[in-house]
């Protein structure tokens, strides 16, 4: 698999930039020890993202489902 293919463009970043930051206030406002483990996944998901310009989930549905 290459992973060149499945660099990020700065437009991606960025709506992943607002997305888990979306997710990381609304986690806050609940409270951390309020809100479910499973908020904590695409908020850490979409940082690592935007940090390193791959997505995780982009990646798996891919390979799951095919693509460019």
């Amino acid at each position: 698999m290459n992973l060149k293919q499945h660099k990020l463009s700065k437009d991606r970043r960025f709506f992943f930039l607002v997305s888990g930051a979306i997710i990381w206030l609304g986690i806050f406002l609940t409270g951390f020890e309020t809100a479910s483990f499973i908020f904590y996944i695409p908020g850490i998901s979409f940082f690592f993202a935007v940090t390193t310009g791959y997505c995780p989930g982009m990646i798996i549905s891919k390979i799951l489902f095919g693509g460019k």
